[in-house]
């Protein structure tokens, strides 16, 4: 396991969001929660269209960092794929459909976190 430092979990996003891209992802948000929570350094929103592209997406992403050699600490939804919740420890990666994603509106409940483009890392 990679030492925890802001570049790595920097990089760790970069590989996320392309795994995220390259399944056809959308809306994707990156949200820095460094300065106001100690749950790690940065959250992952995205949406996908049905389940079998949002547990493509999820796959996708523990595959490619897996690869990079950070490895997941938890799982949650991925049987129903409404919204799983992938915990890499200093990233968080969110997965939703679009009626959860817009229920759950994490992007409103974490405005505090300074939103970020790919260009920002």
């Amino acid at each position: 396991m990679a030492e925890h430092t802001i570049e790595n979990s920097k990089n760790m996003v970069k590989i996320a969001v392309e795994a995220i891209e390259n399944t056809k992802g959308s809306d994707i948000e990156i949200i820095d929660i460094s300065e106001v929570s100690t749950l790690g350094d940065f959250f992952i929103v995205a949406s996908g269209t049905n389940r079998s592209q949002i547990q493509s997406m999820a796959d996708r992403v523990e595959e490619a960092l897996s690869r990079a050699g950070y490895e997941k600490k938890d799982v949650e939804g991925y049987e129903s794929a409404f919204w799983i919740l992938q915990d890499f420890g200093d990233i968080i990666v969110h997965i939703f459909d679009q009626e959860n994603r817009l229920f759950y509106d994490l992007e409103r409940i974490w405005r505090d976190g300074k939103r970020l483009s790919k260009e920002d890392l």
